[in-house]
This record gives C-alpha cells, sequence and structure tokens, in this order.
C-alpha cells in the first residue's frame, strides 16, 4: 500500500495547476487520467482578462493574470518545453458604434489596463477590417497541446501518472482517509471538467456542459501573426495553419463534430478574411460551465474529497491562482471566496 497525500483525479489544466501546488509544498500525490481529450487539450490557448462581447474584464482579471504570466513561464523553464508564446489579441471593428465603445471602455479606470485605446489600422489585404483593430494589452497565447504533452511526460518519468480511467465505486472512505487500489491519501481531488457528472460523489446539480467546435484551416496568403477575435476567435498556429472558434453548442451533449458546427465556422471564416483557404480539420470538445458562471472549488462533505472545476472558457487564465486558492483552503482552512465555493450550491 502507497500512502500519499494526495490523489488527483484529471491532468487538464485544473489537474496540473494543482499538481504544481503540491510540488510547491513537497506533497505527494498520483494523478489519474485515462489520456482522453480533455477540453484543455482542444482549446484555443488564448489567455485574455476581457470578454470582449461585452468589453467587460473577466471576474478578478488583474489577479487572474498577475497569477498566470509567472506561473505559465515557470512551469515552461521547470518542463523544458516552450508552448508560451506572446502573440498580440486584437478585436476587428464591425461597426463605427463599436471603435467609439472601445475608446470609451479603455478611458475607463476598470479596463485601461487591459485595453489599448489607439485604434489599429488594417494592413492586411487579406482581412476583412475596414474599420480597424482594437488591441488587448497582455495577452498571450499557450499551446495546449505541446503543455499537456510535456506534464504527462513529467509526471510519467517521476511515477506519478497512472494512465487508467479512474473507477469511482472503488474508492472507499475511512475516518482519516481514502483508499482507492493500492494507495492511500489523505484528500481526493476531482479536476475532471465535464467528465464529473458521471461522478456519483458530485452530488449537486450545477453543471452544465457546453459544447465548442473548432475548424483548423490553412492559408498560404492570409499572412496573419495575431489572434483576431470577430464572430469567432482566429488564431495563428504555425504553418499557415488557423484555429477558428468555438461555438456554443448549447443543449447537444455528444462530442461528434458536426456540419451545423463547421457551417457556422465557415460563415465566421468568410466574413473575416478575403483570401482561399482550406479545412484541414474539426474537432470538438465540452466546457464544464457552471449556472452562475463562476467556477466550483471545495468540498461537498466537509471530508477529504475536493473539486475544481467549472471553469469554462477560462481555465488557462484562472488555474493558477484558483488551485492555489484550493490548496491553501485544504491545508490551511483558508476561506475559499464566496462567489467560488462550491458551498453557494450546497442547499
Amino acid at each position: 500500500m502507497k500512502q500519499l497525500d494526495y490523489i488527483i483525479v484529471g491532468s487538464g489544466i485544473a489537474g496540473i495547476a494543482f499538481c504544481e501546488n503540491l510540488e510547491a509544498n513537497s506533497k505527494s500525490y498520483v494523478v489519474f487520467d485515462s489520456g482522453e481529450q480533455s477540453a484543455t487539450g482542444i482549446a484555443g490557448g488564448v489567455v485574455n482578462p476581457m470578454v470582449l462581447k461585452r468589453l467587460n474584464p473577466v471576474w478578478k482579471a488583474s489577479q487572474f493574470m498577475n497569477k498566470a504570466r509567472p506561473f505559465y513561464e515557470g512551469l515552461q523553464n521547470k518542463l523544458n518545453t516552450q508552448f508560451l508564446a506572446d502573440q498580440p489579441l486584437l478585436r476587428i471593428f464591425a461597426t463605427a458604434e463599436e471603435q467609439n465603445d472601445w475608446v470609451v471602455a479603455s478611458d475607463s479606470p476598470a479596463m485601461e489596463q487591459f485595453l489599448q485605446p489607439e485604434i489599429i489600422n488594417n494592413t492586411n489585404t487579406n482581412i476583412n477590417a475596414p474599420l480597424g483593430y482594437g488591441a488587448v494589452r497582455s495577452t498571450f497565447r499557450i499551446d495546449t497541446p505541446s503543455l499537456l504533452q510535456a506534464y504527462r511526460k513529467y509526471l510519467q518519468n517521476r511515477g506519478k501518472l497512472i494512465s487508467e480511467e479512474f473507477i469511482y465505486d472503488e474508492l472507499q472512505e475511512y475516518a482519516d482517509h481514502y483508499l482507492y487500489k493500492n494507495y492511500s491519501a489523505r484528500y481526493v481531488i476531482f479536476a475532471e471538467g465535464s467528465a464529473v457528472l458521471k461522478n456519483p460523489w458530485f452530488t449537486l446539480d450545477c453543471i452544465i456542459p457546453k459544447k465548442g467546435e473548432y475548424l483548423i484551416i490553412k492559408s498560404q496568403e492570409l499572412k496573419c501573426e495575431a489572434t483576431l477575435k470577430g464572430p469567432y476567435f482566429l488564431i495563428p498556429g504555425g504553418e499557415n495553419t488557423y484555429k477558428v472558434g468555438a461555438t456554443f453548442a448549447h443543449g447537444d451533449f455528444s462530442y461528434n463534430k458536426t456540419d451545423i458546427g463547421r457551417q457556422t465556422l465557415e460563415e465566421a471564416v468568410l466574413k473575416m478574411i478575403k483570401c482561399t483557404y482550406e479545412i484541414v480539420d474539426q474537432s470538438c470538445g465540452m466546457r464544464p460551465t457552471v449556472k452562475d458562471r463562476r467556477p466550483l472549488l471545495g468540498s461537498i462533505n466537509d471530508r477529504g474529497i475536493y473539486f475544481l472545476n467549472g471553469l469554462g472558457t477560462r481555465g488557462l487564465l484562472m488555474s493558477p491562482l484558483l488551485s492555489q486558492w484550493l490548496y491553501q483552503h485544504i491545508e490551511n482552512k483558508s476561506p475559499l471566496p464566496p462567489e467560488v465555493d462550491i458551498k453557494r450550491f450546497d442547499n
């Protein structure tokens, strides 16, 4: 029997970030993950503090951004793998009103740190942006497949990754520990995204899976080095490829790629660019979202099982700080911010 401090279920960005807290504090742990594609794996990877559709900053945007950049820089050095890139984020203005709203918003104290006030003229004739762009400050991009692959290898090399499905019924609860197969741990952390809906230890009705589809297109002519935000994001991926998405398919809980998803994204591409392209791939994933659009942290049973979930489209931005909050809550009894405390749904 192997004695541990923690069992972690899930090695997406939430699981990775929590593992990094454990490593920083010399805690023992093992990670169970079957290797099936997670929401992190297909994410566009843009770390962005703004809700560009409404020109609002993300909740606690400054705190999350201040934690995220150093976290990924440190992780990149630790793994000796390049996955972080400075990549400008430009919002295409569709109307003069959008231009004006941007200038007004950039002058407000809450958003001046995130929005560049000057309108940027479009000089790329293959991009449809006659009214120019607004630039978001301090954004960057994570190559999520490279990050996930490098971290799995890191865990495997240290004997901390069990590449198999976690069988919930085999988890046994005792007074001061949990037993799973030949592992005994003080705490179990479920950081498994939308898969938590199959988890019998999760007894709340607050997670709403939201399917998102992406297209990968290739264009020799486009020559765009910035992430563009029009109807959807268009994200440069290297070798003349671009990732476009992601959709929100409300009520579709399948992992099937759809014609309507492809059609919706193609229509968006045609609004954003004016050159030829080809579709080279289509993918989909399931985001774990919450009814009140805030993450879920904490324990339902007030014992040793904890959840780190509900990050929606902001997992890369929020995970570094959320995981630290959860770790401090478990180890030092630090209170969780009420906006993310899972107890808000435990009626």
